[in-house]
């Protein structure tokens, strides 16, 4: 199968979708193509780009700020191709009203082990809900999460990448000793916390 490249790094939406949706307008058979970019934004609108034509598509962070998606594409109908003239909807705003409130580096009670396994699959499976949450806050044992080689951090960021708000305690940070590692979102204090929770149309509590 032939290999098309697309070097979108530095790119911003809807640059990105436009180079990879003609590169693969451009097709005349079946080829694997490789888009470069180098921000969560991109990655979620090429692949949602890809996934609408039903091509296969996977991907894959090869270092910091560079991602690499891999489309399995073929030939597109001219007149897809004609509809394809319109303006790229970059979509970037999926959130819904919900808070989350995330007090813990576990979810449940009884083994930590467990707790945490639970609360790595809670936060993935937030990030691949139709509506995302507005804002997701994070204090006491929470804000060990949104750190630096936390395994939460990639869907954390890919989430902040479609809009949704990330705000962790920085009273619980400076108590960890994390507030130099914070990798997502943005430091906040308890009155914030409180106006967030107050304001909430929903708030879920793992």
């Amino acid at each position: 199968m032939e290999k098309i490249s697309v070097n979108a790094m530095g790119e911003q939406c809807p640059i990105p979708v436009i180079k990879t949706r003609n590169a693969i307008n451009e097709l005349k058979e079946a080829a694997l193509v490789e888009v470069e970019v180098d921000n969560e934004v991109a990655v979620q609108n090429v692949s949602r780009f890809a996934a609408s034509k039903n091509f296969k598509v996977v991907s894959e962070k090869v270092a910091d700020k560079h991602f690499v998606i891999r489309i399995e594409a073929g030939p597109v109908a001219d007149s897809e191709v004609k509809k394809e003239e319109e303006q790229v909807d970059c979509g970037l705003d999926r959130r819904g009203k919900t808070t989350v409130i995330i007090s813990s580096a576990t979810m449940g009670i009884g083994n930590d082990e467990l707790g945490k396994v639970l609360m790595k699959g809670f936060i993935y499976a937030l990030s691949q809900l139709e509506e995302l949450p507005e804002t997701i806050v994070f204090y006491n044992g929470g804000a060990t999460i949104p750190v630096e080689g936390n395994v939460s951090l990639e869907d954390l960021k890919s989430m902040e990448a479609q809009g949704v708000t990330i705000k962790t305690c920085g009273t619980c940070l400076d108590y960890y000793n994390l507030k130099e590692k914070l990798a997502v979102g943005t430091i906040t204090n308890m009155y914030d916390i409180v106006e967030t929770m107050n304001n909430a149309a929903h708030i879920i509590r793992p």
